[in-house]
């Protein structure tokens, strides 16, 4: 068997083991979420939600960058700058993190504030951490963990390395 049908059966059975669904929306704030109260749920956000169904660009970005990658308030400023970048493009921002064992796709400005705050305590989640961190708390996804949850949104999501745009952004300034 191949490496990518390798790849492809794992990410085949652990879609197994979620329940992507919408149930209810939570009101209130920008950037609502669809909060899956089933355990084993992706939480999406709605601004994700309906890009995707729109056939809208959405732009998957990886965590951990808020979390291990610099200090409070920088890297919450940071993730807010990225996220503004994407938008100005005509994409959706979908920063993907799990936060009390729930993965999230599209985190709103509360989420991004309580991941950027958390820092280091939170855990540095790889696809191998994936099923640890889901079942026992909150963490930053890296990329190969953010693929993974991108891909089973079934869309085409384009990752980008948040050091990566970062750095673009203060090197043009």
């Amino acid at each position: 068997m191949s490496s990518r049908t390798n790849a492809i059966s794992r990410i085949t059975n652990l879609r197994r083991h979620f329940n992507i669904s919408k149930q209810g929306s939570k009101g209130g704030n920008e950037g609502n979420s669809y909060e899956n109260t089933s355990s084993g749920s992706i939480k999406i956000s709605q601004d994700v939600s309906t890009a995707l169904s729109n056939g809208k660009a959405v732009v998957a970005l990886e965590s951990t960058i808020i979390t291990h990658g610099m200090p409070y308030p920088q890297n919450f400023e940071t993730a807010k700058e990225v996220e503004a970048i994407v938008r100005e493009n005509g994409a959706v921002p979908a920063t993907i993190a799990i936060l009390d064992g729930i993965p999230c796709i599209g985190l709103t400005t509360e989420e991004l504030e309580r991941l950027a705050k958390l820092g280091t305590k939170a855990r540095k989640i790889s696809r191998r951490d994936i099923a640890y961190v889901a079942t026992r708390g909150s963490g930053g996804t890296t990329v190969s963990a953010t693929m993974i949850f991108a891909s089973m949104v079934c869309a085409l999501l384009l990752i980008f390395f948040f050091w990566l745009i970062h750095f673009a952004c203060f090197k043009k300034s």
